[in-house]
């Protein structure tokens, strides 16, 4: 078999013509445009075996990160397994905000993280995955002191691999949302959750997928109460705590926010204009401040709904 028979192959198997040449170029250790100048060059058997294989997975449906080991967040690389969701783009819309708060340069690259200095901001990533939030968090503000839970110790194990391997610190912790840093105060939280509602068709082609990190069952929005009502108790005056959620499900967790307390609530969309993270502001302190600041200081931003 060679490149090209391998690429008609996967046409066959009905999976993309893109998927598969990322496959294959992945198997070969080459860049995808390397196969374009080199459609006849032969494949080595184990080569093959892989690439067919991995061919049969992607046609049932499994995500192509998974097969690759890898996905691209926030410009940054990160290593992802079944433990795992896979990162969406959409999450980046949460990053984003972190780091306006932070008062950090979303398309800045840093070097190596170290610890936070003691008054620097304390962070959060509450059922972090593969760290993709807080790994970026970190790499783009340094100087933050970043934390992240997660219940699954297979995902913890991902996300530790992911921060040593991006040279940062952070500080990981297993157990269930605010309970995992139990007397624990931050001065921004923030959290993608499992949203999705328990009896949502789309569940099915997502069956790959860590089921316990798409959907909490129900109307997809008791780990979002959690979060929200568990916040008071681990927020520092003035901070701020910010949620993903489902395209539907804006007007709901606005509630949540007001209901529970929050101040200057407001709601990011992503790019195709839906509805995907909320936050609001716990407490006291002066709305003119533009991020947040260490541990006695205050997180302020921009007033105005995207609704």
């Amino acid at each position: 078999m060679d490149v090209a028979a391998a690429l008609a192959l996967a046409r066959r198997r009905g999976v993309d013509r893109l998927d598969a040449q990322v496959l294959l170029a992945h198997h070969l250790a080459q860049p995808r445009t390397w196969l374009i100048a080199h459609d006849d060059a032969p494949l080595p058997a184990e080569v093959q075996q892989r690439f067919t294989a991995d061919l049969e997975s992607r046609a049932a449906g499994a995500p192509l990160a998974y097969l690759l080991g890898e996905r691209e967040f926030h410009g940054l690389r990160l290593a992802v397994t079944p433990a795992v969701l896979v990162p969406r783009p959409e999450t980046e819309v949460l990053v984003d905000w972190a780091l306006a708060l932070l008062g950090a340069q979303p398309g800045e690259q840093t070097g190596e993280q170290t610890d936070g200095q003691p008054g620097a901001p304390r962070v959060i990533d509450l059922g972090t995955g593969s760290g993709a939030i807080a790994v970026s968090v970190a790499r783009r503000c340094p100087a933050a002191r970043v934390s992240a839970t997660d219940i699954d110790a297979g995902a913890l194990a991902v996300a530790r691999a992911n921060a040593q391997a991006l040279g940062c610190a952070i500080e990981l912790h297993q157990g269930s949302w605010w309970s995992a840093v139990a007397g624990q105060r931050f001065e921004l939280a923030l959290s993608n959750p499992p949203y999705i509602a328990g009896d949502d068709p789309h569940l099915a082609a997502l069956r790959y997928e860590p089921r316990h990190a798409l959907t909490p069952g129900g109307d997809g929005l008791d780990a979002l109460r959690m979060i929200v009502a568990g916040a008071p108790a681990h927020l520092e005056a003035g901070g701020w705590l910010l949620v993903e959620h489902g395209f539907d499900q804006g007007a709901a967790v606005r509630a949540l926010l007001v209901d529970a307390g929050f101040e200057t609530v407001q709601t990011r969309r992503d790019l195709a204009g839906h509805e995907r993270c909320s936050g609001g502001r716990w407490g006291a302190g002066p709305a003119a401040e533009s991020h947040v600041t260490g541990s006695r200081g205050t997180a302020g931003g921009d007033a105005k709904h995207a609704t």
